[in-house]
């Protein structure tokens, strides 16, 4: 009987080993979800989960920042109505109608801050001069986390195209020092374009131009 047992365990762990192991071989690596990713314009309509816009933000905010300021913002729409009259109206409106969810990526403009290299000086409030380099490096990482998760994304202009963010901002209360950079629609993909080849040999130039 004690026999049983310990043949009994010990399948169960290989099993478990199996599974694990084919569940690491099947998950994508880092740059093949760079190198697969595409830009997504037709979904099916299914909801985006609210653990799955948790993740990609968090993938969001783990974005290098200049002196660790982290100036992003984000506001994540899902109310399918709210989608379509905010965002809805322009040329390509038609993927923010089948979309699980919008997340406008922002970036804080002025904050308040310490001078640069006067850790003891009072903090007040200054322009942060690379809240644009920050945010769109947030914006990326969530075209990436999407990816990953098996959703499709796209980067839609906001910044610097003031007919374009000004009734946006205004729909969505965005203070004056915050600025929308991108607007991102997410869902489940309807499409499935093939990756453009962008290698370019003839761009690099090593060691000097």
């Amino acid at each position: 009987m004690r026999t049983l047992r310990i043949i009994s365990v010990v399948m169960a762990a290989t099993l478990l080993a199996s599974c694990v192991g084919k569940a690491q071989e099947s998950a994508p690596s880092a740059l093949d979800v760079i190198m697969s990713r595409t830009s997504i314009r037709q979904f099916t309509g299914e909801p985006v989960t609210r653990e799955q816009l948790e993740t990609i933000l968090k993938a969001g905010m783990a974005a290098p920042t200049a002196m660790n300021v982290q100036p992003w913002r984000f506001v994540v729409v899902t109310d399918r109505e709210k989608m379509i009259s905010v965002f809805g109206g322009g040329p390509r409106g038609d993927m923010f109608k089948t979309a699980g969810a919008v997340i406008v990526v922002c970036g804080e403009t002025t904050m308040k801050m310490k001078p640069f290299g006067q850790p003891d000086a009072e903090a007040t409030e200054q322009p942060n001069k690379f809240w644009f380099e920050d945010c769109a490096l947030a914006g990326e990482n969530i075209l990436l986390a999407a990816k990953a998760l098996g959703l499709g994304a796209v980067w839609t202009a906001g910044y610097p195209a003031e007919e374009r963010i000004a009734p946006i901002a205004k729909a969505l209360g965005i203070p004056s020092n915050v600025v929308p950079l991108c607007i991102i629609p997410i869902g489940v993909p309807a499409e499935n374009p093939a990756p453009k080849d962008k290698w370019k040999p003839e761009n690099i130039h090593w060691e000097q131009w």
